[in-house]
């Protein structure tokens, strides 16, 4: 079982998570900066998905494929990176101007959320990474090890949701001005472009 200790220990070290930078951090910032809050906000849900969907194979054993076979950790890394690499290319390669997200249509919402899904299913890290992390929580003698997993898992996501939620909301008071200037509007697209390109190259440096 879970004891008191042991949640208040898994809720600071998450914290501390939380609140670190990092590839969805920066996915979730570029697309609220080029594209606004709404954007953001969508690209955070379905990034959070991913992040269940990694807790979800973590607790039922898939991630230890990932963490045993160096075919597998390589083929997942090698479709994250290209799937980066492809957004990148394309941000570069728009000549639109930031659009307001009050503006995104019921499909557009749609593909941003798979979006935010696929850059966070297709990085083997996070899947090692839960592996890794959310065992050190469960005694090992449990016999509801899952459970515990899937009731950790869903803290973590839910608090890391509720933090990039904060991000968006305060990186989206920022684009009025950019909206209103075309070419600044234009230089934060190809950024943006230059940003995804660079989450794709870090992940193929990652390792098992």
């Amino acid at each position: 079982m879970l004891d008191v200790h042991d949640l208040w220990l898994f809720l600071s070290a998450s914290f501390l998570l939380w609140i670190t930078p990092g590839p969805d951090t920066m996915y979730v910032l570029a697309r609220t900066v080029s594209q606004g809050h709404l954007a953001g906000a969508v690209s955070v849900f379905g990034v959070s998905t991913g992040v269940l969907v990694h807790t979800l194979f973590a607790a039922i054993g898939l991630s230890a494929i990932l963490a045993t076979s160096a075919l597998a950790f390589t083929v997942v890394k090698f479709a994250g990176a290209a799937y980066l690499i492809y957004l990148g290319i394309q941000a570069l390669r728009s000549n639109h101007k930031l659009s307001a997200s009050s503006g995104l249509s019921a499909q557009r919402r749609s593909q941003i959320f798979c979006q935010g899904f696929l850059t966070n299913l297709l990085n083997p890290k996070i899947a090692i990474f839960f592996l890794a992390f959310l065992p050190q929580f469960v005694a090992p003698e449990s016999d509801n090890g899952s459970s515990i997993f899937l009731f950790l898992g869903s803290i973590f996501v839910l608090g890391g949701t509720l933090w990039c939620l904060l991000l968006v909301a305060f990186a989206a008071s920022f684009t009025d001005t950019l909206r209103s200037n075309t070419r600044l509007s234009a230089a934060v697209g190809k950024v943006t472009g230059c940003l995804y390109i660079g989450l794709g190259l870090n992940l193929l440096r990652a390792k098992l």
